[in-house]
C-alpha cells in the first residue's frame, strides 16, 4: 500500500510541469518565482509553427502562451493538453471553439494593465488636441511658431466618445471626465445596456456616437469588433473628430483609415496597436502626417508587467493544485485535472 502511495506521489510530482510557449520578455524571473515556490518545473520554449507545438509540448497539460497560434490543428495535435494560458488580455490568437471542443480551458489576464492602457489612451489623445509630436519636431528642425498648431481645441467643449466598457473603457472614462464636457459610450457586446458604467456617462448607440463624439477611444475587444471602423463609420464621424485605440489591430480597418486621414475625412488617429505588428514599412499610414503610432505598449509599466507575469503562474499553479481556475473564458462540462 506504501509503495503504491509512493508510486502515485512520485506519478503526480512528474506531472507538475508547465510550458511556455513562446515569450519576448527579457526574462521569466517572475514565474520561475512562482513556480519554485509550488515545487513545479518550468520549461521555457520559442515555438511559432503548428507542427513545432505539436512536436515539443506532448507531455505538457499546462501551458503559457503569448504569440504562438493555437488552431485546431494545435489541439488536435496535443490530447493531453487541459489548460492554456496566454499573457495579456486579447485571445484572437487562440480558437476559442476549438479549445472548447477538444476539452481545453483557455485563461487569460484581464485586470493586470487597466490603469495603463487607459492613460495611454489619455495620453494620445492630448498629444493629438495640443498637437505635441508635430510641433515638438517643429522646434527640432528649427522653427517657432505656434501657429502651427492651429487649429486647437479647448478640452472642455470636446464630447468623448468610447467604445467597449470594460475595465479599461471605464477606466478611461474616469481619466477623461474630469477635463472635457461629456463622456458617452457604446459597448459593442452589451450595445445600450449600463451595467456598473459610471452615472457620468451617457450610453448611446453607435450612430449617435460616431455622429457627436470629438474624439473616440476604442477599448473593446477584437472578437466582438473586428472591422467595426471602416470607411462607412469614418465617413460618419466628424470631420473635425480624432479617433484612438489601445485595444486590438484589426478594429480599424487601415486602408480605409488611410485614405480618411489623407483626405481630411477625419482629422487625425493615434493607434497602439495595428493589424500586423509591426506596423509594414508600405503600410500608407506611415506617410500620414496626422497619424500617431506606438509599438503595442500601452499595457506596459514595470508594475503591470511583473503582475501579467506573476499572475499567468498563479493560474497555472491553480490548476495543477486543484484549485478553481480565476480567468477561465470557456466552459468546459468536465474540468479535468
Amino acid at each position: 500500500m506504501e509503495s503504491s502511495q509512493n508510486q502515485m506521489n512520485l506519478h503526480h510530482q512528474k506531472n507538475r510541469k508547465v510550458a511556455i510557449t513562446d515569450c519576448d520578455h527579457a526574462n521569466i524571473s517572475e514565474e520561475l518565482a512562482v513556480f519554485s515556490r509550488e515545487n513545479i518545473d518550468c520549461d521555457l520554449f520559442q515555438l511559432a509553427q503548428a507542427h513545432e507545438l505539436i512536436d515539443n509540448l506532448q507531455d505538457y497539460k499546462v501551458l503559457i502562451n503569448q504569440y504562438a497560434r493555437f488552431s485546431d490543428e494545435v489541439f488536435s495535435g496535443l490530447p493531453n493538453l487541459k489548460v492554456l494560458i496566454r499573457y495579456g488580455v486579447g485571445l484572437n490568437n487562440i480558437d476559442i471553439a476549438a479549445a472548447t471542443a477538444h476539452g481545453v480551458q483557455v485563461c487569460n489576464v484581464p485586470d493586470y494593465g487597466t490603469q495603463e492602457v487607459a492613460s495611454h489612451a489619455l495620453a494620445l489623445m492630448l498629444a493629438l488636441e495640443r498637437k505635441i509630436v508635430p510641433l515638438t519636431q517643429s522646434v527640432k528642425d528649427g522653427e517657432w511658431d505656434y501657429t502651427l498648431s492651429i487649429p486647437v481645441r479647448r478640452l472642455n467643449t470636446l464630447t468623448v466618445g468610447i467604445v467597449g466598457t470594460g475595465r479599461i473603457g471605464k477606466c478611461f472614462a474616469g481619466l477623461v471626465q474630469p477635463l472635457v464636457k461629456r463622456v458617452i459610450a457604446w459597448d459593442p457586446k452589451y450595445h445600450h445596456m449600463r451595467g456598473d458604467v459610471p452615472e457620468f456617462v451617457d450610453m448611446v448607440t453607435f450612430d449617435s456616437l460616431l455622429a457627436e463624439s470629438d474624439v473616440i477611444s476604442i477599448h473593446s475587444n477584437y472578437e466582438t469588433s473586428a472591422g467595426l471602423f471602416d470607411m462607412q463609420a469614418l465617413r460618419a464621424m466628424r470631420k473635425e473628430a480624432t479617433l484612438i485605440n489601445v485595444s486590438r489591430g484589426g478594429i480599424i480597418v487601415e486602408s480605409d483609415l488611410a485614405e480618411a486621414l489623407s483626405n481630411q475625412i477625419i482629422s487625425a488617429a493615434a493607434v497602439d496597436v495595428t493589424e500586423i505588428e509591426p506596423l509594414p514599412d508600405d503600410s500608407p499610414l506611415r506617410k500620414c502626417a496626422n497619424f500617431l503610432c506606438t509599438p503595442h505598449m500601452a499595457w506596459y509599466s514595470k508594475q503591470a508587467s511583473s503582475d501579467l507575469k506573476t499572475k499567468v503562474a498563479e493560474e497555472a499553479a491553480r490548476f495543477l493544485n486543484g484549485q478553481p481556475l480565476r480567468n477561465c473564458v470557456n466552459f468546459i462540462k468536465e474540468r479535468c485535472q
